[in-house]
């Protein structure tokens, strides 16, 4: 079985609080039924060699104020209110489309004019240039956006889960997980963090999983699970985006080093 890179904290240093992150879900319908998209963590990362979804951290520029104007389907208090926080919603849609865009390649974006959403799909020659600017910080998400008059899709971005990293791990998230349409199928990884990716089956790739071929951790298991069994995008996303918060328990995972081994107790 493929080994995944877990970084265990050392038990006598203090637990880590957990960093707020986001995910999503990228969905499409085929011939073959529904399909996601799923990337392999690189080796040298956290999680390294998991089969993992779009997403990262958040980061502090999510926050700027500037997106309240770039986001005119959804504010901050009804993201905020989506969640079930005080503020700062937004940042988490933010980041979720931000990730997805630096990770992949897909932006989940509109223009300004167009009544109805259009995703769009970049096809520049300096694709990956754009997204690695944007990942270091040399270019800002929102001065792209704002450059070529394109808003968020933060209307069609359906919040879905909340999973916290367990205590034994050196690292952790506070990640909530979101799930969207791919607007096309040229998503693609990014070659650094991520080294591989494939569209699968929600079935097929619970079924490589448990064969020992797709190494995956819990929360990506788990939210496979959540959406295995629809057929096609339009019956997950309405079902999805109709989910309370009440159907949305945060899920902490317990684990112990029971002969050298993570074990889960709970």
């Amino acid at each position: 079985m493929n080994k995944i890179n877990h970084t265990l904290r050392d038990p006598n240093q203090p637990v880590a609080v957990p960093v707020p992150a986001a995910t999503v879900l990228l969905v499409r319908d085929t011939d073959e039924g529904l399909q996601v998209f799923l990337m392999q963590r690189a080796k040298k990362t956290n999680f390294g060699g998991a089969w993992v979804f779009p997403g990262g951290k958040i980061d502090p520029s999510d926050n700027h104020p500037k997106y309240a104007s770039l986001s005119p389907k959804l504010s901050d208090a009804n993201a905020s209110s989506n969640l079930g926080i005080n503020d700062g919603g937004l940042q988490y849609w933010v980041a979720c489309i931000r990730e997805c865009f630096e990770e992949c390649g897909v932006l989940l974006a509109y223009a300004e004019d167009e009544k109805n959403v259009v995703f769009k799909n970049l096809k520049d020659q300096n694709f990956f240039d754009l997204r690695k600017k944007i990942s270091i910080g040399e270019k800002s998400f929102y001065e792209f956006l704002d450059d070529n008059q394109l808003v968020l899709a933060t209307d069609n971005v359906a919040y879905i889960s909340h999973w916290v990293t367990p205590e034994i791990e050196k690292r952790r998230y506070s990640t909530r997980f979101f799930i969207a349409a791919c607007p096309s199928h040229d998503a693609l990884h990014d070659g650094e963090e991520n080294t591989a990716s494939l569209w699968i089956n929600p079935n097929l790739a619970l079924e490589q999983f448990e064969k020992g071929t797709l190494p995956m951790i819990m929360p990506t298991i788990q939210n496979l699970k959540l959406i295995s069994k629809f057929n096609n995008t339009n019956d997950l996303l309405i079902e999805m985006k109709n989910k309370n918060l009440v159907d949305i328990p945060v899920v902490e995972p317990k684990f112990e080093i029971i002969n050298g081994e993570a074990k889960l107790v709970g």
